[in-house]
């Protein structure tokens, strides 16, 4: 399982199979372009993003010490709207300023008739999280997704 497509936005996510879990990567100019990135992946592996109108807002707030464990608050918060509450986003807007990050997510409740999830939303653990910056320039954020 690997796929890769590009955002409206021009950034970049990917997933691939990690054992029995699934990988999400993000790419972007920027850290906050590579989070969105991640975030859109994690849509991705329940539904085609295309298929989600991003209808509603959704703000989050998150604070970590840390890139990785913020990507993981981060990841956690966008987890818990799908699993907990069914939404599905079809857009990021992400503001990240040293530690804290601002997003509006925009989306929809999931329509099973529409969407066509391939697998159900549910909570999922975080592991083997990454922020770095590439020789190209350009940031890669990653993680499994435990499912």
């Amino acid at each position: 399982m690997s796929t890769r497509e590009r955002s409206r936005e021009g950034w970049a996510y990917e997933l691939f199979a990690h054992g029995a879990d699934v990988g999400v990567r993000g790419f972007g100019a920027s850290p906050a372009e590579a989070f969105a990135a991640a975030a859109l992946a994690l849509t991705a592996a329940v539904t085609d993003p295309a298929r989600v109108e991003p209808r509603e807002p959704v703000e989050i707030h998150c604070e970590a010490e840390d890139l990785e464990m913020l990507l993981h608050d981060w990841l956690n918060a966008v987890i818990y709207y799908m699993a907990t509450l069914g939404m599905l986003f079809g857009r990021f807007d992400v503001r990240l300023e040293h530690h804290r990050l601002e997003a509006t997510a925009w989306g929809e409740p999931v329509d099973l008739a529409r969407h066509q999830p391939a697998v159900e939303p549910k909570a999922a653990t975080l592991t083997e999280l990454k922020v770095a910056k590439e020789p190209s320039g350009r940031w890669l954020v990653q993680c499994v997704v435990d499912v």
